[in-house]
């Protein structure tokens, strides 16, 4: 099979193509796996923090991506739910313990064993891939591939910041940065939560427009004041200074919720502007998003397919990885940048 290949963690201010298209074995599934053939594999910012070695990967060589979409060619003889044929997801959960108190309350994204796609195990830059059959997600017929893909990560993570972010008790919504993420934590919105003013601020005139031309009602820069100060905001920046920003837009006991991995550090030093009395007094909070559940991909999956959710995606073939990267990195986005297998 073609596989897009990373060998090493590499600064990509210095080497342009992290990754190298090689020919590798076919893998096979274990007793309780399924063999995909890969159709597509979404791109997410997280790669780029897994060769820049942010959240560094667990092995090397390494295959990245946790957007999958594929057909089961393949099953292990412990498989009973998943049959040859079916089309699946898989998500940036890979596995869990599942006997953890966290794997038991269904909070399997804080298990101390969680793997993940892409990072801890070979993932979906690849015709074929192994995935889990508890972690493989039959996929609604209503989404082509390019447009299932998004929605197992983009989509899944934004879901569950969105609940963070308590839309029951809220009139505003901001949302920092508009890439794969908010685009569909905005179309969410439109279709759960009417009722709800969506503020974006991004420092990107093309994705300002994009989001009003999705149904924001205002956008304006990192910095630009909002009409109304939002109850909560999430950020899906891979910054230090949307972080320090948004505690400055909220108003008095708000949230930001930061939908990230991680955080780049070029802008750490913009911290040392984080003031108690401007950004966290008056019972502000600041929580974190670490990963997904199982439940997360799935009840996105039907509500998006019951609200008609489509996200705006962009293709790339396996062959242009590098350039699908180097692209996001420079913020060259409008949706949802999607790699097409041979």
């Amino acid at each position: 099979m073609k596989a897009a290949v990373l060998r090493q963690v590499v600064p990509l201010d210095e080497i342009q193509e992290p990754l190298t298209l090689e020919e590798l074995p076919i893998p096979n599934p274990g007793t309780t796996e399924v063999l995909l053939r890969v159709h597509a594999c979404g791109v997410c910012h997280t790669e780029l923090d897994e060769i820049e070695g942010r959240t560094p990967p667990a092995k090397f060589p390494l295959v990245p991506g946790h957007q999958v979409v594929g057909t089961i060619v393949d099953t292990g003889a412990g498989v009973s739910s998943l049959s040859r044929g079916d089309r699946v997801g898989v998500a940036w959960i890979y596995g869990a313990c599942g006997k953890c108190r966290f794997c038991k309350s269904g909070l399997e994204n804080l298990c101390e064993q969680f793997e993940a796609t892409g990072r801890d195990v070979d993932g979906g830059y690849a015709e074929y891939m192994i995935a889990r059959e508890g972690f493989a997600y039959p996929l609604p017929e209503v989404f082509s591939d390019t447009e299932a893909a998004p929605l197992l990560c983009a989509g899944a993570i934004g879901y569950r910041s969105l609940q963070l972010a308590r839309p029951d008790s809220i009139a505003h919504l901001g949302l920092m940065g508009f890439g794969a993420s908010a685009h569909l934590v905005l179309k969410l919105v439109r279709y759960q939560y009417p009722g709800i003013d969506v503020f974006v601020f991004a420092r990107n005139e093309k994705e300002r427009q994009f989001a009003l031309e999705l149904g924001a009602v205002w956008s304006g820069d990192t910095l630009d004041v909002p009409p109304e100060k939002p109850q909560a905001i999430i950020d899906t920046t891979p910054a230090w200074k949307p972080v320090v920003a948004s505690m400055g837009h909220l108003e008095k006991g708000g949230r930001l919720v930061i939908n990230a991995i991680r955080k780049e550090a070029a802008d750490k030093d913009y911290l040392l502007n984080l003031s108690y009395p401007d950004h966290l007094w008056m019972e502000k909070e600041l929580k974190s998003v670490a990963n997904i559940t199982t439940r997360d991909v799935s009840e996105f999956l039907n509500i998006a397919a019951a609200a008609g959710i489509r996200p705006h995606v962009e293709t790339y073939p396996l062959e242009d990885a590098n350039k699908a990267l180097l692209d996001l990195r420079k913020r060259e986005i409008q949706g949802a940048k999607v790699l097409v297998m041979p």
